[in-house]
């Protein structure tokens, strides 16, 4: 197993690190490209997107040669390719916001079908069923919107799976393991060139892939073996992108905007303006709370529910503390 994993690892990486200039030099000959506008884009030249493509690729490839396919493996995978897809096909501006959640909604279909759920015993089965949807959907588009800066999204998606890697075995889980060890090292080649300053994107594709793989992957792993509350931890190694993805919700409707039409209300854009404008020194302190809120989800695993409300309770504080401070950053016209 510990063979298997680490040369699933390594193959994702190297696969991802070869194959990302390719998908970039694809990109920029099919004009595939992210164009500055001056508003919500500042970049200082078009960055060609379709580095989701060559981290699916990587991804897919690692496995088919290091794993065997059993049943929820298959529809991990085929919810992961419809999605690519999906997202594919938006990088190429032709798609709407309601057709992507429809699409989305087929490939969480695809995962209930083959019996793939939240696992939380005490839910009745219809709930479980909707809670499923409504995870999976959320995280799809929480990671699509926390893409918003050169290396973000991937970074902290590497984090969120190595946390997720670490509980898949601690539960003795070799699919989920091998499916996470196979996205993490596709990541790592990618983060390579998505780091600042980005000679590729993600893309729709590769941020709806993440997430929704890493939402799969976190629901489907039990977490209140030692603790009845352990199922708060994905929630804690999730954080970033499902708190931006509240915040900017919540700000766009105060504001009387769509919440699916971009403005600089990102938390990470705040936090930007609050740094100076460096970007590298944002997605770096980012990263450093991923890393900080992913161990204390790991960590929940073996406390009591008592100790684990009042973690939660304390990072909820600190957390809404930070988000006001943010919002009174006057971001201007973005």
């Amino acid at each position: 197993m510990l063979i298997r994993l680490v040369l699933g690892f390594l193959l994702a990486y190297l696969l991802a690190r070869a194959g990302t200039p390719m998908a970039r030099q694809a990109a920029l000959s099919f004009g595939v490209v992210d164009r500055p506008d001056g508003n919500l884009k500042h970049q200082r030249e078009p960055v060609p997107y379709l580095g989701g493509l060559a981290v699916f690729a990587a991804f897919l490839l690692a496995l088919g040669m290091t794993y065997e396919f059993d049943q929820e493996l298959l529809a991990l995978l085929l919810a992961s390719t419809i999605v690519a897809t999906l997202g594919l096909i938006d990088d190429f501006g032709v798609l709407t916001p309601r057709a992507k959640v429809l699409g989305q909604m087929v490939a969480v279909f695809v995962l209930l079908k083959s019996g793939v759920s939240v696992q939380l015993a005490f839910m009745p089965p219809w709930l479980r069923i909707v809670v499923t949807v409504l995870w999976l959907i959320g995280m799809s588009n929480a990671f699509n919107l926390v893409d918003i800066m050169d290396g973000l999204a991937s970074g902290v998606a590497v984090i969120a799976a190595g946390f997720l890697l670490v509980v898949a075995l601690l539960n003795d889980r070799g699919v989920v393991a091998a499916f996470t060890v196979a996205l993490l090292g596709a990541l790592l080649g990618f983060l390579r060139y998505n780091f600042y300053p980005a000679k590729i994107y993600l893309g729709d594709c590769g941020s709806l892939l993440l997430g929704l793989t890493l939402g799969a992957l976190a629901m489907v792993i039990d977490y209140t073996d030692h603790n009845p509350l352990g199922f708060v931890a994905p929630l804690l190694i999730l954080a970033v992108p499902l708190v931006d993805t509240v915040y900017v919700t919540v700000l766009r409707l105060k504001a009387g905007r769509k919440i699916y039409h971009g403005s600089p209300d990102h938390f990470p854009l705040r936090l930007r303006r609050r740094l100076g404008g460096d970007t590298a020194r944002t997605v770096l302190f980012i990263y450093g709370a991923s890393v900080v809120l992913g161990a204390l989800g790991v960590i929940v695993l073996f406390l009591d529910p008592r100790s684990t409300l009042i973690l939660v309770g304390a990072v909820g504080v600190v957390v809404i503390g930070v988000l006001i401070w943010l919002a009174r950053v006057d971001m201007g016209t973005g």
